[in-house]
């Protein structure tokens, strides 16, 4: 394939980003395609998200059309692959399977062009085989497109266990933890929830990550509490819940208002956790950070003050 005529892709720094954004990157530059990011979240990317959404979008939908917004015009095409299943009794939120043609049709008069792929296990929609077709459509062999899918694999699975390593380190120390039961796309996001991240570090308090997990041993250990569950995301903040509940001091259940799979699973964490102090933030566009820091600071000093440590 010619290089001159590969296209520049965009990726929103947004939603599935933050699980799958080392594999798509490798992925693009197995294949020597150029990708651009957007920039990272900003009050003005929530702002224009929040305009362009319909108002029952969450807060996270809504941050996602803001980076697509800051990609209009800056790349020949944004890439929003569609996911809808990695197993057959393992979904994601539907919101992930009508992103592509949503954005879309948001963004019709722009003249943008968007790229997908459909991965769906229970239609027998594999991943490779999705980034194999999604090679052959910019216009690579289907070995190139299997070698850079293989090649991103192999990095990105690598620097999540790494990630997961590295944590699971951090549970062994001394001080006080607090567990951050949350999607990946809203605690890495550097706007909406790093900063609560930064304020428990600012006051003491070693933050953890309930989605930096081993996932296929969560999503085992979430049958335990609900068999039914599907969600794919849920399964897996359940079982790190379980897995890690006796090595921290109290758990933050952060979620986007509003979600409707977290407000489920939120509310049955409550509900059967016991012996453990939660806290439970919903946070939307109008969500600011002095109210959330003043719940984070009662939160830490119910934690010492039932544990005997001066507040």
């Amino acid at each position: 394939m010619d290089e001159k005529k590969t296209p520049v892709i965009g990726l929103p720094r947004a939603l599935l980003y933050h699980r799958y954004g080392t594999l798509w990157q490798t992925y693009f530059e197995s294949l020597g395609v150029e990708t651009v990011l957007s920039p990272v979240t900003n009050r003005e990317i929530l702002e224009n998200g929040s305009a362009l959404a319909m108002d029952e979008s969450c807060l996270s939908a809504k941050l996602y059309l803001g980076h697509v917004q800051t990609l209009i015009g800056k790349c020949d095409q944004v890439f929003i692959p569609r996911y809808s299943s990695l197993e057959r009794d393992a979904v994601f939120c539907t919101r992930f399977e009508g992103l592509y043609d949503q954005t879309r049709n948001i963004f019709r008069a722009s003249g943008q062009g968007f790229l997908s792929c459909d991965i769906d296990q229970r239609n027998r929609h594999g991943e490779r085989d999705a980034y194999v077709n999604l090679g052959k459509k910019l216009g690579f062999s289907a070995r190139d497109a299997r070698s850079a899918y293989q090649s991103a694999v192999k990095v990105n699975e690598k620097q999540w266990r790494e990630r997961v390593e590295a944590q699971e380190e951090e549970y062994r120390k001394p001080g006080m933890k607090i567990l951050l039961v949350g999607r990946s796309y809203m605690l890495s996001d550097p706007y909406v929830g790093r900063p609560i991240s930064d304020y428990l570090k600012s006051i003491g308090v070693s933050p953890l990550r309930a989605d930096v997990t081993d996932r296929d041993a969560a999503v085992r250990e979430s049958g335990k509490y609900s068999p039914t569950c599907r969600w794919l995301m849920s399964r897996e903040l359940i079982g790190s819940v379980l897995l890690h509940q006796d090595m921290v001091d109290g758990v933050i259940l952060l979620s986007a208002f509003p979600c409707g799979p977290d407000s489920m699973v939120n509310e049955m964490l409550t509900r059967k956790l016991k012996g453990i102090s939660i806290l439970n933030l919903v946070l939307d566009a109008q969500s600011g950070m002095a109210g959330v820091e003043t719940r984070l600071e009662s939160f830490v000093d119910i934690i010492r003050f039932k544990e005997g440590a001066p507040v």
